[in-house]
């Protein structure tokens, strides 16, 4: 959710999970951040839900890149900013593996054993080793991994320069009625390390430009997004099923979308059973 239209857009999404004090605070400390870190954009990325406390995230760009230029801030209070690290393999790895709520302090540390084996050939023996990971850490690789696998925008609001580098669209003018209400219309907002292979049927009805992140319809299991018309069909909303608190809202013909999580942090696991 975009700092400048933070109000408007939380009205998108119903049950955002945000008091008025919450939203007038995020509203102005958002723009102050983007003033003071000389980002290009900066917006509301969303709320992890702590045991003892609550992460604010807030995500900006710099230098107009918007998939690989972004940089990560949480907060306690709404007000002060911290930067997080980029994330690492091994911190997703990490975060991955840790089970249960957060706690709210970023200082808290968990225990995580892994197995291993150690030694070679007949004197191979199995070993449990203890990490001790902050969860700063863990919150890192949460992110990372929400972001890959929920964070959404709509066919045509980002296009690839030749360079490679990729904007976003000034002449998005919205999805129209019929196309806001197909899956195939939306597309992960994160880089694509593996793109799936597409016949020459398929690349001829595509533009390069646009078409260059992976649609939501090809997402596994199927059925893990929802897809719905609301306030009388002025609103098309998504929501994931895999992390429960993710939703996007793109109001059709108009420019007007974004996204929010509030949630717990935690992947559903027990998808494929419920669906």
């Amino acid at each position: 959710m975009d700092a400048e239209r933070l109000q408007t857009s939380l009205e998108l999404v119903s049950g955002c999970g945000l008091s008025p004090e919450q939203s007038a605070a995020l509203s102005c400390s958002l723009l102050l951040l983007r003033r003071d870190m000389r980002l290009c954009r900066a917006f509301f990325w969303g709320k992890i839900l702590g045991v003892r406390g609550d992460y604010y995230i807030a995500q900006g760009t710099e230098g107009g890149e918007e998939l690989r230029g972004r940089r990560t801030f949480y907060s306690l209070n709404c007000l002060d900013w911290c930067l997080l690290s980029p994330p690492t393999d091994d911190i997703i790895r990490e975060a991955q593996a840790i089970r249960g709520r957060f706690i709210g302090d970023p200082a808290h540390e968990y225990e995580l054993t892994v197995r291993g084996k150690a030694g070679e050939g007949t004197e191979a023996y199995e070993e449990e080793v203890t990490n001790h990971i902050k969860e700063e850490s863990r919150l890192i690789g949460t992110i990372a991994l929400i972001d890959r696998e929920a964070a959404v925008a709509p066919r045509g609001a980002l296009t690839k320069s030749p360079l490679g580098q990729v904007h976003i669209n000034h002449s998005f003018r919205g999805l129209t009625v019929s196309e806001a209400k197909k899956l195939s219309s939306f597309f992960h907002f994160t880089p694509t390390p593996s793109p799936k292979k597409k016949s020459l049927l398929e690349k001829a009805e595509q533009d390069p430009a646009i078409d260059f992140l992976d649609s939501l319809e090809h997402d596994v299991p199927k059925g893990c997004w929802s897809l719905q018309c609301e306030q009388g069909g002025s609103v098309v909303v998504l929501r994931s099923l895999l992390w429960l608190g993710m939703t996007f809202a793109h109001v059709p013909l108009t420019p007007q979308h974004g996204y929010v999580y509030i949630g717990n942090g935690e992947r559903n696991i027990d998808l494929p059973f419920m669906i």
